[in-house]
């Protein structure tokens, strides 16, 4: 395929004030058509190869890269733009990079990781949660964009965000469990968070921050959910001294070879934008 194809993934796609300043509010947002379905589908059978393929080399070597067991809630593989060259350029888009830097109101951002979740038919709901309780960063400016390659509702998993609860910063020492979902569905209804959800078309995409308390329904639909995230922090963000286990992992895992008080800026976090 010609480079030319893909230049619409260094097209801006334009953010007003006024979602700026619902995002900085909310500490989420929803963004219609940032691809169109064509644009998707380009893309969506290299992430489901690079997927199907990474668990079948898993089998093979009966090994697993995963810190967390979430299988009763989704399939999760991360780093999937190191597995894929097409995936990659999905990945670093600049136009998603654009997007998350100009919703957090930072000049540049560089790449976390990715991740594919997808939720086959009668999986699991996934409890309330925070993602930033995992990550190392010393900033509140992280941000994660969930594009869902299919056409997605609620009744398949879509996310559900309690509106406004990124002001909290971290509620507890509590990894993504049932524990978790108990803690945080008290902290909502206590605080009286709008909680809100959304339908999305194949190329729309949420941005939550790191701290925004999220879940989603089980998969109660005949179809599997397939979404792909990409998460970014701000450029000039240094590692921090990590206070729990996941996050020592995740340093070592997507930091690998920096210590606390170093610059996130390793091989595996490129300066997506402006870059």
């Amino acid at each position: 395929m010609a480079n030319n194809q893909f230049q619409f993934f260094d097209e801006p796609y334009h953010i007003t004030d006024e979602q700026s300043q619902q995002y900085k509010r909310d500490g989420c947002i929803l963004i219609r058509n940032i691809l169109r379905h064509d644009e998707v589908e380009i893309f969506r059978k290299y992430i489901e190869d690079a997927v199907a393929n990474y668990f079948e080399e898993r089998k093979k070597l009966q090994e697993s890269q995963v810190v967390d067991n979430y299988n009763s809630y989704f399939t999760q593989v991360t780093n999937v733009w190191e597995k894929d060259e097409m995936v990659k350029r999905f990945v670093i888009a600049k136009r998603f990079a654009k997007i998350a830097a100009d919703l957090m109101g930072v000049k540049g951002v560089r790449l976390y990781h990715d991740q594919a979740l997808f939720k086959e038919p009668d999986g699991l709901p996934t409890p309330w949660h925070q993602d930033q309780y995992y990550w190392p960063l010393d900033t509140t400016n992280t941000i994660t964009m969930w594009m869902p390659l299919v056409d997605v509702n609620e009744d398949m998993g879509s996310l559900k965000f309690a509106v406004g609860s990124q002001k909290e910063g971290s509620v507890g020492d509590i990894p993504i469990s049932e524990d978790s979902n108990t803690a945080y569905e008290k902290t909502i209804e206590e605080r009286g968070y709008a909680v809100v959800t959304n339908e999305l078309k194949a190329g729309d995409a949420t941005f939550h921050a790191g701290w925004t308390m999220h879940a989603s329904s089980g998969n109660n639909s005949t179809r599997r959910r397939e979404v792909m995230t990409v998460i970014y922090y701000a450029d000039g963000t240094r590692i921090m001294e990590p206070d729990n286990k996941h996050r020592k992992i995740d340093m070592e895992v997507f930091h690998p070879g920096a210590k606390p008080g170093d610059l996130a800026a390793t091989h595996l976090n490129p300066l997506l934008y402006p870059g």
